[in-house]
């Protein structure tokens, strides 16, 4: 029988093989760990010459997925013969082999290290920003061929785990977790979020004196809201959009979706509209989970801009 065919005259299931490097301070260490929440093996800091001997042969078994992580300071390291290395072993028929690679402006970087008091490998004796510049040229063959990039820069550990869930969780169609967030503008944009709603198109209860240390979970700020008359179309259109949209990316094997709703402060519409939408999804037979990220920020007249003006 040939080595692309199992015992039972079928061809074998296919090892998934991720790659993961890229830039110290990056995220590797995060990544492989939410891969292995995930059900992957993981091996970090792996000899990466000796890949091909860490891989099972074909067989009928179902293959367990394998996530090996390395860079700058493992033993041996040549990007160029990585790359050349990983090229055979794409060939092989038992295997689905992706290259990860995780990378960060040098400005966030020599912030991280500073902040942990680290050495970089690279420079021991030197500044962090001459480890940083000497890792970067080292590492650019394997940016510039990698399969996957992920630019941490902007992101925190959660904004990172999310993302490795969302693109490495199980491609079969199962349970959705569903998150729905409130946020501010004037604070940022969140930094992972599938589905943005901007809610600054409502009236902004902030104005009201009364109103303005109350927030969108107070039954008065409510009130006030689903007064506006664009409310009650405008909630109705986007809770059947987000109601056609999940069942879709569930049939597309998406495991996670984050859908944010956006104000001027965070406290007031963007709160009370992913309630309402919250407790509209929960009727239809989800499980959301609630976020305020800016619910407990100090009301401020300067970040909410000018009022509106009767005409």
């Amino acid at each position: 029988m040939g080595n692309d065919v199992g015992s039972h005259g079928t061809p074998p299931k296919r090892q998934s093989l991720l790659l993961v490097t890229g830039m110290l301070g990056a995220g590797k260490t995060t990544a492989l760990r939410v891969l292995e929440d995930l059900g992957w093996e993981i091996v970090d800091n792996f000899p990466i010459r000796m890949l091909e001997a860490m891989i099972d042969p074909a067989s009928d078994r179902d293959p367990t997925p394998l996530a090996i992580g390395f860079d700058s300071r493992t033993r041996g390291f040549d990007p160029e013969r990585v790359i050349a290395q990983v090229k055979d072993l794409g060939g092989r028929p038992d295997l689905e082999l992706t290259t990860l690679f995780l990378d960060c402006s040098s400005a966030e970087l020599e912030r991280r290290y500073n902040e942990t008091r680290r050495r970089h490998a690279l420079a021991v004796d030197a500044p962090v920003s001459t480890g940083i510049r000497a890792e970067r040229d080292l590492l650019a063959p394997l940016r510039r061929w990698a399969d996957i990039l992920i630019d941490t820069t902007e992101y925190t550990s959660n904004d990172l785990q999310k993302v490795i869930r969302d693109r490495f969780a199980s491609s079969e169609p199962g349970e959705l977790t569903l998150t729905v967030s409130s946020f501010g503008f004037s604070r940022g944009m969140p930094p992972i979020a599938d589905l943005v709603f901007d809610m600054r198109f409502l009236d902004n209860p902030h104005w009201d004196p009364a109103l303005r240390p109350q927030t969108g979970h107070d039954a008065a700020v409510g009130e006030h809201i689903r007064k506006d008359p664009a409310w009650d179309e405008a909630f109705t259109r986007i809770r059947d959009l987000i109601l056609l949209l999940l069942p879709r990316y569930r049939a597309q094997g998406k495991a996670y979706v984050h859908v944010a709703f956006g104000c001027t402060g965070g406290r007031h519409r963007s709160v009370f509209t992913a309630e309402q939408i919250g407790a509209a999804l929960r009727q239809a037979g989800f499980s959301p989970t609630l976020l305020h990220r800016n619910l407990g920020s100090r009301a401020a007249d300067l970040l909410e801009g000018e009022p509106r003006r009767e005409k």
